[in-house]
């Protein structure tokens, strides 16, 4: 499956997310950024609408369908794009990518968690995806996973946890000029 055959990018970026082929991505995106380059476009600006308005026939993004298969390092190749929406919604399940990663841990022996499964889920979080987002059965990532896999729900949790306070730290250093003790008369 090669441009040369007609294959568009999107065709060529999803077949890259499906099979784990980093190669066939990095040259896709190579690919994107050379015709901006032809067409006078912003090259990042260019890859990062490309790959948002992507799409599979059941509404899954290139984040989606990357996390459904477990690729790993097209994940980490994704997630360095400039511009990448990173919590996009699917159509069918209201799903996240994050949602994504936990059903594919849910779907392997349980072997394979840490090993196989677990990275996805934290790579999604490294790069900021939020563990809050529920889907249509209004359920977050941690509540899909699998109970005995304490592992991965505490890694979800801590997720949470960081995202909380994340937003707390903002809100705290927003909130003005304090002043020290120093200062003072």
């Amino acid at each position: 499956m090669t441009e040369e055959d007609g294959a568009s990018p999107r065709e060529l970026v999803f077949e890259s997310c499906r099979r784990n082929n980093t190669e066939l991505l990095e040259e896709t995106i190579a690919n994107i950024v050379s015709s901006a380059g032809k067409s006078g476009g912003k090259p990042t600006e260019l890859v990062a609408q490309v790959l948002n308005s992507a799409r599979d026939g059941v509404g899954n993004g290139v984040l989606h369908v990357a996390a459904t298969y477990g690729s790993y390092e097209v994940l980490d190749i994704l997630l360095d794009q400039e511009g990448l929406e990173i919590d996009e919604i699917d159509r069918m399940e209201q799903d996240t990518p994050l949602h994504k990663a936990v059903r594919y841990v849910n779907s392997l022996d349980k072997s394979e968690w840490a090993l196989h499964g677990h990275p996805i889920v934290e790579i999604l979080l490294d790069a900021g995806c939020d563990p809050r987002i529920r889907n249509k059965a209004k359920l977050k990532p941690v509540e899909l996973a699998d109970p005995r896999n304490t592992e991965l729900r505490s890694i979800l949790q801590k997720g949470e946890f960081a995202m909380q306070a994340g937003g707390d730290v903002v809100e705290e250093d927003d909130d003005g000029p304090t002043g020290s003790a120093s200062d003072s008369d």
